[in-house]
Parts: structure tokens; C-alpha cells; sequence
């Protein structure tokens, strides 16, 4: 495998780190994550395709890139990888085409792979549009748990504005991108953990549809999540990144973190990057720098267990929660992972609405909020 990392701000030339040129690869994979404005801008939609004249081209916008041990924000971070023993496929769906049924469009995505050697999906969705519990439910009735799924849901900083994605279209919204990854040779590990810690009294989800939360202990869920905020209340939904729900089945061994991603007040009711079930239990939760960091250290030993081979790359898709509480000290939790991975693995990724991955326990994947999540690759 060869991997070749390039990184670019508005007005400054490319810069490349890679073992060689980026003019010795034949037809890589490229992924390209950025800022959403840039990611719209047509001149800089041209000097990509300039600088990058390959026919597998994977846009995804961001709440802030992350490429090597570095983090940046208004910025294009793009990852070109050749396999030497492997091979990959790519599809693409949009979810307006169905009516924003993501268990239909997973499942209509998924099918149109071949089960034949294929090792691994990696998924890169829209994040405004997609319920991607739904999406997860799709791809697994194709798959049956059998092919591990990994990825994330596209960001756009802070604003929760629209998100945007394509497979060498220009980016554009509802776009939903699945990459195939085939080989014998090819080994595919994963994890995913937060860091994060419940606080306050459990509440009962009394009420719910998909990933809307109507009522908790029978009121409003908004008026009781906003009495929790105080002042800060009045800059939801963002201020929500900050203290996400913390949500337990009864019976469930395992709990999701589920992100608040936009408020509706006429309703009082809240709209969740997954689905959140009647029945369950939903409890706030913080966070502190040191905790984010730690969880992503864990996040990347879990991932490393049982390899037989050392990662050639890594990509991580990390909540843009843990990017707002860390502020300036972001780059801890990267370099926490790079540390536990070591220097041969090149990594690559972005901060998200959304992380996609089972637990490190389980096949069964899940739509994770406020967590680190890795896909570690080589040959």
C-alpha cells in the first residue's frame, strides 16, 4: 500500500508528505475531506480536480480535518492511497432520492456489492438529512453482520447548516458514499470509545419517533433539557455538543451517546444524529480534555488487538463534541492514537455529526456520538 498526504488552505500551495510522488500512483483512491464553504467554491473545486486527475475522487465536508497528527479547520486534506494486493469498489446514493428512508437507501446501497472477498465497508454520509441508525439497519440486512461496517457522518463546523458529500460529482447534499474494500491479504481493524461521563438523574424516554425525542418522564423533552442549560440554552442546538444524552436499554449490556443535532420549539422536541428508543433510559453527560484523550487512547488499543499486521493506515472520524470541549488542546487525542499506532501508519480523517462502527466486543455496527472512532488498514 502506498499513501500519499496532501494539505491545502485557500490561497497557499499544496503541501505533500508520502513516501513518493503523488505522480508515481496509478488511479488511488482519494479522499478529500474539507470545509464546506471551500468544498462549494467551484475554483476550488477545479484546482482539485487539477491537482488530483484520477477517476476515484471521495468528497466529504467536515467540522475540522484531521491529517497526520494534525488538526485544521478551513483547510482540504486529502489522502491518495494505492493498493497493491487489494482492490475497492465505490457506490453512491442519495438519501432525497428516498424520501430520507435511510434503511431503504442502506440496504439499496449495500446490495449492489459483491459479497465475494469483500472484507470491509467504509462509509462516508451526509449529515443533515440521514437518520443513521436507519442507514446501519439497511446495510445489515444485506450483510447480515457478516462484513463490518465503519465511518461517519459529514460535518459543517458549528453551524449545522448542510453537509455534503460525493463520488467524483462535485459535493452536493443528501449524498451518501460507500467504499468496498476486496483482498485476502487485506486486514481491517476497528474500534470505538468516548470518554465521556453520565451526570444527574437518569430520565425515562416516555416518548419518541425514530430519532426525535418528544418527552422525557412525560414532559417536553426540550423544556426539560433546556432547564439542565440554564443560560446557555439559548444557543442550542451547538451548546447541546457540549452535554449529549447518554442513552441505556433496558437489558442492554451497551450504551450509545447521542448528540442533540437541531431543536424543534413549536414541538419542544429534539432531533438526534440515531434513533432513540421508548423505554430507554437517557442521562446527560461531560466531559474534561483529559477524559476526551484518554478515550481516544483506548479507542486506538482496542483497535490494535489481535493484529496480525502493523496499520498502514488509519482513518479516524472523531465527534465535533470532543473537537469544541478540547479547543486548542484537539491535537491530544490525534497525538494520543498516533503514539499507540506508531509511525508507519498514516492517518487520515475528520471531525463528524456522526461515528459509525461496532463495538470493539461486537459485529453488530452502531451510530455513535461523542466518540473516536478508527479503521485500521494495511496489506
Amino acid at each position: 500500500m502506498k499513501v500519499i498526504q496532501g494539505l491545502k488552505t485557500r490561497n497557499a500551495a499544496w503541501k505533500y508528505t508520502g513516501e513518493s510522488s503523488k505522480d508515481d500512483l496509478k488511479n488511488p483512491l482519494v479522499f478529500i475531506f474539507g470545509e464546506r464553504k471551500l468544498l462549494e467554491d467551484p475554483e476550488v473545486i477545479e484546482d482539485i480536480r487539477k491537482e488530483f486527475p484520477y477517476p476515484d475522487l471521495i468528497f466529504g465536508t467536515t467540522a475540522g480535518e484531521i491529517l497526520g497528527e494534525k488538526v485544521t479547520d478551513n483547510s482540504i486534506a486529502v489522502t491518495l492511497i494505492q493498493f497493491e494486493k487489494s482492490h475497492f469498489e465505490v457506490k453512491t446514493a442519495n438519501i432525497l432520492d428516498y424520501d430520507k428512508n435511510g434503511e431503504a437507501l442502506g440496504f439499496s446501497l449495500a446490495s449492489q456489492f459483491s459479497k465475494k472477498d469483500l472484507k470491509h465497508l467504509f462509509i462516508i454520509s451526509e449529515g443533515s438529512y440521514v437518520n443513521g441508525s436507519a442507514l446501519i439497519k439497511g446495510v445489515e440486512k444485506f450483510t447480515k453482520q457478516e462484513i463490518i461496517l465503519t465511518g461517519g457522518l459529514c460535518g459543517d463546523g458549528s453551524r449545522f447548516e448542510k453537509t455534503m458529500a460525493s463520488y467524483n460529482q462535485n459535493p452536493k447534499e443528501g449524498e451518501i458514499v460507500m467504499i468496498g474494500l476486496y483482498g485476502e491479504t487485506l486486514e481491517v481493524s476497528y474500534a470505538s470509545y468516548g470518554g465521556w461521563i453520565p451526570f444527574g438523574p437518569e430520565r425515562l424516554i416516555t416518548k419518541s419517533r425514530d430519532n426525535v425525542l418528544i418527552e422525557l418522564d412525560d414532559l417536553p423533552a426540550l423544556d426539560l433539557y433546556s432547564k439542565y442549560l440554564g443560560s446557555k440554552a439559548n444557543k442550542l442546538p451547538e451548546a447541546a455538543l457540549l452535554y449529549p444524552l447518554n442513552v441505556k436499554e433496558k437489558d442492554d449490556n451497551f450504551s450509545l451517546v447521542r448528540t442533540i443535532l437541531n431543536i424543534d420549539k413549536d414541538n419542544k422536541s429534539m432531533i438526534l444524529a440515531g434513533d432513540i428508543p421508548e423505554g430507554a433510559h437517557a442521562q446527560l453527560m461531560m466531559a474534561t480534555v483529559d477524559g476526551i484523550a484518554e478515550g481516544a487512547a483506548k479507542a486506538a488499543a482496542d483497535a490494535m488487538k489481535n493484529r496480525s499486521k502493523n496499520p498502514q493506515l488509519a482513518l479516524l472520524v472523531s465527534c465535533i463534541g470532543r473537537k469544541i470541549v478540547m479547543d486548542q488542546r484537539v491535537e491530544e487525542e490525534i497525538e494520543e492514537v498516533s503514539e499507540i499506532l506508531g509511525k508507519q501508519a498514516h492517518i487520515a480523517g475528520f471531525y463528524s455529526y456522526g461515528e459509525i462502527a461496532p463495538f470493539s466486543t461486537s459485529t453488530a455496527c452502531n451510530l455513535h456520538n461523542q466518540t473516536m472512532t478508527l479503521t485500521l488498514i494495511s496489506e
